[in-house]
């Protein structure tokens, strides 16, 4: 990926989403030729000139400084995610460690029996592309037999946006979308020289008009927790919680688990969702000749 490019597109997006009153200055109801601050409205917050800021918007990151990165961080309002991706994709040479596409990222057979013990939970290992690493059988019950698709279609960002019964599952499928995405761009800026990122980035952008919409947005944001309202087409509605932890000995790999509040109707949905097992049917494309999964 252009790292000048994803600055630019990065800095510009962050700046058009702020009004002058969202940070203390006055609007004098001039008309705005685009959305948001002016570059000499953000410069003036970052203590910074309007030529360095103009310069740095262009993509000329290299020679900035973390205290400058940090100005600039505090006057876009940015989060705690952003202002760390922010700070990759002006400074990609100067981190700790440079690491690589890695193509043949495997599990170690250990992670996997801990997820097979978690028999009454839905748990998967997700790499940083989200590719579906290792699952056990109330993830496949829930989500669907990984087992039967392809390996190069394990995929939770290919099965979010190009497969129906995926999109069907969440009900708040928007939101849903938006975090992968978001999970997706911090992953570019962390490793802009990942070619299978990139590819799986074109293979969206082409396929799906909603992905490339949202990632034209540059929103980063880290898979954390939180719940999610499901339909699955054998137990009907749920309310799962969710949760994801890293590995501790190799941080691109999550471990993401599913439960239901105890005693509540979410979790006789997922009780009765154990007794059947894998849902075989519910993305029959998906075992037909690796289709479009």
């Amino acid at each position: 990926m252009d790292q000048r490019a994803e600055l630019s597109e990065f800095l510009r997006s962050r700046r058009a989403r702020l009004k002058p009153a969202d940070v203390g200055l006055p609007d004098f109801g001039r008309h705005r030729r685009v959305p948001g601050l002016r570059r000499e409205e953000l410069a003036q917050l970052a203590g910074v000139s309007v030529a360095y800021y103009t310069r740095l918007e262009q993509g000329h990151g290299q020679n900035v400084s973390f205290e400058v990165l940090d100005s600039i961080a505090r006057a876009l309002r940015l989060s705690d995610t952003e202002r760390d991706h922010l700070t990759h994709l002006a400074k990609p040479n100067q981190k700790k460690k440079k690491r690589s596409s890695r193509p043949g990222h495997t599990l170690r057979p250990q992670l996997q029996v801990l997820i097979d013990a978690m028999d009454a939970v839905p748990a998967l290992y997700l790499g940083r592309r989200m590719e579906v690493l290792g699952w056990n059988r109330m993830a496949s019950a829930l989500f669907g037999d990984f087992a039967a698709r392809p390996p190069e279609r394990r995929n939770f960002a290919r099965m979010v946006f190009l497969d129906p019964g995926t999109r069907d599952l969440y009900v708040d499928w928007e939101c849903k979308a938006v975090e992968v995405v978001s999970a997706l761009r911090l992953c570019a800026g962390c490793y802009p020289d990942d070619r299978d990122l990139s590819s799986l980035v074109g293979e969206l952008s082409v396929k799906s008009d909603d992905f490339r919409t949202l990632w034209a947005a540059h929103t980063v944001q880290e898979k954390g927790h939180g719940t999610k309202r499901l339909h699955h087409r054998l137990v009907g509605g749920m309310t799962l919680s969710y949760e994801t932890l890293r590995v501790p000995d190799d941080h691109d790999l999550s471990l993401v688990t599913y439960h239901a509040e105890p005693g509540s109707a979410s979790e006789e949905s997922l009780g009765l969702l154990a007794k059947w097992g894998v849902d075989e049917e519910a993305y029959p494309a998906a075992a037909e000749h690796g289709t479009q999964t």
